[in-house]
């Protein structure tokens, strides 16, 4: 069969490089969990490493041509194939409430929402890993005081371990992206509960970092918190100099304050 030509409007770069195909398969440990799905697998070239794994591999590809592409050369992916937008499937069809993990060499022009509809299966989603745009991975693994350390960071790190794990050039991809790409792995604690309400602290987090150049004091305004509260040393700070356990403590805090 032809090979699948990269549609610009899905954001599709194939990967050529079957070394490193093979360094993002091994980077998942398989372990608390018995299936993976890989997202926008293209033409398999990570696929063919995930199916030597011990485990179910099932994919999700919008791309029909991929699809069909997928049916034809990797047979054992038969009943596995989902054709489907990830963003908008309910992985549940599939997975009914199982763990699993998530991997693949992500479209750029949907990564970080791919991160934030992934933070909606944390319960069933012990490990994720794969390729970004290099300023999407370092912002996803950064911590507190830095420029790029934001939304991203923070939510991720509350309930996951971030590790960076090696950077991607340009030109092993057809065709090739105007920007180099990183591989980072994500790790659910052992312990991912919250100590405070989770809609109150993604709604802190978010409102922080929207203005992010300006002190908790005066981003936080919206949420209505009391004179007293705010007079407190913490609304000195901004979002980037706040760390996600602090983050987690402003929350309580708001909490405590009747919000």
């Amino acid at each position: 069969m032809e090979k699948v030509k990269a549609k610009k409007h899905l954001g599709q770069h194939f990967l050529k490089d079957e070394s490193i195909a093979k360094d993002i398969a091994d980077t998942l440990n398989l372990e608390g969990y018995e299936d993976v799905l890989e997202i926008g697998p293209g033409m398999g070239v990570l696929t063919k490493y995930l199916l030597e794994k011990p485990v179910n591999t099932y994919v999700v590809e919008i791309d029909t041509e991929s699809v069909d592409y997928l049916g034809v050369n990797y047979p054992k992916l038969e009943g596995k194939i989902i054709s489907k937008d990830f963003l908008k499937y309910d992985i549940n069809e599939i997975f009914a409430g199982k763990q699993f993990a998530i991997v693949g060499n992500f479209p750029y022009n949907i990564s970080t929402q791919i991160v934030f509809r992934m933070l909606e299966y944390k319960e069933q989603i012990p490990e994720f890993a794969g390729m970004f745009q290099k300023e999407v991975a370092e912002r996803i693994c950064e911590k507190k005081g830095s420029k790029t350390y934001g939304i991203l960071s923070v939510l991720a790190q509350a309930f996951y371990d971030a590790e960076y794990l090696f950077t991607v050039d340009e030109n092993v991809f057809n065709p090739p992206p105007k920007v180099k790409s990183g591989v980072l792995r994500l790790r659910r604690k052992a312990d991912f509960s919250l100590p405070c309400g989770e809609k109150l602290f993604f709604t802190v987090v978010k409102t922080a970092f929207q203005q992010r150049r300006k002190t908790l004091r005066n981003s936080l305004k919206t949420l209505n918190l009391s004179d007293k509260l705010r007079e407190e040393e913490v609304f000195n700070l901004r979002p980037e100099q706040l760390s996600v356990e602090q983050f987690i403590e402003l929350t309580q805090k708001i909490e405590a304050d009747g919000i």
